[in-house]
C-alpha cells in the first residue's frame, strides 16, 4: 500500500502498518499509555532545555546566540532556517521536512548547536539507556550545558543503539546536509540528563535510506508493542478473524513458518512440527504453560529470601523489597536518587540481607536468596556498589565492594527461578512472572500496575509530578504492595515448582 504521507523516525521502526492506520483512523487518540510516555519524554526535553546554557561564561567566546522554536507552529520551519541563516549558538524546536528515497518525512530534532566550524550538530533527547560506563572505552562527550560553548572530552562508556534515535539524528544531519550545514556529527542525551554522547551521524544513512524505501505493508501483523495501540480496536480483530499466525509469534518470529507457507495457527497445528505445534495448540486450548520434563523441580533451603527491585529508568533503584516466607521487608527511598540517599537504602538492604545469611550460616542452616530473571536485580546490585562503594549510612550500614557483590551474585546462593522455570516449561505467551505466578495460585493485589506503569507511578510518589498529598501517598503504598507481591509470587512459583507443578500438561500431550 502506497499512501503519501508525511514519514517520522517513529515510523520506521517496529510496527510500519501504524503508519497506514494514522491514515485510516486520522482522529484516533493515543492510548494512556502513549500519552503517560508522552509525558515522560517532555519532562525530560523541559530537564535539558533548562540545562542548555543560556549565555557564555566569562572565558568563553563572545559571540552567543540561543532561540526556541514552537515546532507545532505552521512556520516552524522558516523559523526554523531563519534561525540558521542567522548563524544561531543553540537552536531549540527546529522543524525539517523533505523528501528522499521517494519519502516525504519530517524531522524534529530537539537542539541544533552551531560548532566553530559554522556547521551544525544535532541533538535528540531519548528516554532510552543511552550509554552504561565501561572501564577502558573512550566515548566523546559533552556536558549538556557546555553544549555551544564547550569542547567535547571522552568519557568511560559504551553506548546502546535505539534504531529509532539513530533515526532522528539521521534524518536531522540529512535536512542539514541539504543547506551545507551537517557537521557529520550528532548528539543523543539519554537517561542521565547531563551528558550528550557524540556519535558519528553518517553511520545511519544507509539503514535510514533503507527504511525510507520500504514499500507500507498492506494489513497488520501482531508486534509486543500492539497491546497498547490506539488501533488495537481494528488489527485485533482482523487478526483473530484472519487467525494470523502473528498472534502466536509476533514479529519476525513467524517467518520462517510463513516461507513455509504456514500462515495461520491452525495450519500450524496440522503441521505438526513439534514443539511448535504443541504451542499452537496449547495457545488455541488457552492453556498457558506446559512441562518440558517428566517431573517439575526445584530446590529448597533452610532460609530462603525472594528479592525484587524497583528502579526508575536507569536513574537508580529505589526500592529493594524482600520477603522471608513470612513477612515483607521494603527498602526504599523516593528521592535523591544517585545520592546518600539512595546509597543508604541500599545499604540498609544489603546489610539485612547479610545478617539474615549469618546468621542462618551460624545456626548450621542452608541460605539461598532468589529472584525472578535476575538481569535487573544484577545490575542493580553491581550498579550501586559501583556508585556507592564504601558508603556508611547514618545507621552504621556500609555499600559493599564490587567484589563482595560479584562473589555473591556468582554463588550458589543466588537463584534465578526464571532459569529453572525455562529449562522445565515452556508457553505460547511466554514465562514472565505474571504468565507463571497464576498458575501457581498466585494473584496480585494491583492488577493493573506493570514495569512501564511503575514507571510512572513512581514519578507521583516522588513528587515529581503536581499530584496532592493524597495522590502521593496512594502511589507509595501501591508501589509497596507491587513490589511486596512480586516478591511473594517468586516465592509462591519456587514453592510450586518443588512439589512438581501440579495442573500443568506436558508439552507433546
Amino acid at each position: 500500500m502506497e499512501l503519501d504521507i508525511e514519514l517520522q523516525p517513529s515510523d520506521l521502526v517496529g510496527c510500519r502498518y501504524r503508519v497506514v492506520q494514522r491514515y485510516r483512523f486520522a482522529g484516533q487518540s493515543p492510548t494512556e499509555a502513549a500519552l503517560r510516555r508522552i509525558e515522560r519524554a517532555e519532562a525530560g526535553k523541559s530537564r535539558v532545555l533548562a540545562l542548555l546554557p543560556t549565555a557564555p561564561e566569562p572565558w568563553d567566546p563572545p559571540r552567543f546566540s540561543r532561540v526556541h522554536i514552537d515546532s507545532d507552529d505552521e512556520n516552524a520551519e522558516l523559523e526554523t532556517l531563519e534561525a540558521l541563516a542567522a548563524q544561531t549558538t543553540i537552536i531549540t524546536g527546529a522543524v525539517f521536512t523533505g523528501v528522499s528515497d521517494g519519502r516525504r518525512w519530517r524531522a524534529t530534532p530537539d537542539v541544533l548547536v552551531r560548532d566553530g566550524d559554522g556547521r551544525y550538530l544535532p541533538v535528540i533527547v531519548s528516554n532510552h539507556r543511552i550509554a552504561r560506563p565501561e572501564e577502558g572505552r573512550k566515548q566523546p562527550l559533552i556536558a549538556t550545558a557546555r553544549l555551544g560553548l564547550g569542547a567535547p572530552s571522552t568519557g568511560a562508556y559504551r553506548l546502546r543503539h535505539h534504531a529509532v534515535d539513530g533515526y532522528r539524528l539521521g534524518l536531522s544531519a540529512r535536512a542539514l546536509a541539504g543547506f551545507g550545514l551537517d557537521s557529520g556529527r550528532g548528539a543523543a542525551i539519554g537517561q542521565d540528563r547531563e551528558l550528550a554522547f557524540l556519535v558519528d551521524t553518517g553511520h545511519y544513512q544507509a539503514a535510514l535510506s533503507t527504511a525510507l524505501a520500504a514499500s507500507l505493508p498492506d494489513r497488520p501483523r501482531r508486534l509486543k508493542e500492539c497491546g497498547e495501540c490506539r488501533f488495537w480496536f481494528d488489527c485485533g480483530p482482523r487478526l483473530t478473524a484472519a487467525d494470523d499466525i502473528s498472534l502466536l509469534f509476533p514479529g519476525d518470529r513467524a517467518e520462517r513458518y510463513r516461507l513455509r507457507g504456514i500462515d495461520t495457527v491452525g495450519e500450524l497445528i496440522d503441521a505438526d512440527l513439534g514443539e511448535a505445534s504443541a504451542l499452537a495448540a496449547a495457545w488455541r486450548a488457552r492453556i498457558p504453560v506446559l512441562r518440558r520434563v517428566e517431573r517439575v523441580s526445584a530446590p529448597r533451603f533452610d532460609v530462603e529470601i525472594d528479592i525484587d527491585v524497583e528502579a526508575y529508568l536507569d536513574q537508580g533503584a529505589y526500592l529493594w523489597g524482600a520477603f522471608d516466607g513470612r513477612d515483607y521487608h521494603p527498602f526504599v527511598t523516593w528521592g535523591g536518587l544517585g545520592t546518600a540517599a539512595e546509597a543508604d537504602t541500599f545499604a540498609g538492604f544489603w546489610a539485612w540481607l547479610c545478617s539474615v545469611r549469618d546468621d542462618a550460616h551460624a545456626r548450621g542452616l542452608s541460605f539461598a536468596a532468589f529472584c525472578y530473571a535476575r538481569h535487573g536485580e544484577n545490575h542493580w546490585l553491581s550498579s550501586s556498589a559501583r556508585r556507592f562503594g564504601g558508603h556508611v549510612s547514618p545507621e552504621g550500614h556500609r555499600v559493599p565492594s564490587e567484589a563482595e557483590i560479584a562473589a555473591f551474585i556468582s554463588s550458589d546462593e543466588w537463584v534465578d527461578v526464571f532459569a529453572a522455570v525455562r529449562a522445565q516449561l515452556i508457553g505460547p505467551r511466554g514465562l514472565g512472572l505474571k504468565t507463571v505466578a497464576p498458575q501457581a495460585g498466585f494473584t496480585w493485589a494491583e492488577t493493573e500496575l506493570d514495569g512501564e506503569a511503575s514507571v510512572d507511578m513512581y514519578r507521583i510518589a516522588a513528587g515529581h509530578t503536581d499530584a496532592d498529598p493524597a495522590a502521593v501517598a496512594e502511589a507509595r503504598r501501591r508501589l509497596l504492595s507491587y513490589n511486596g507481591d512480586d516478591c511473594r509470587a517468586t516465592s509462591v512459583v519456587r514453592a510450586w515448582l518443588a512439589v512438581g507443578a501440579p495442573g500443568t500438561p506436558p508439552l507433546m500431550g
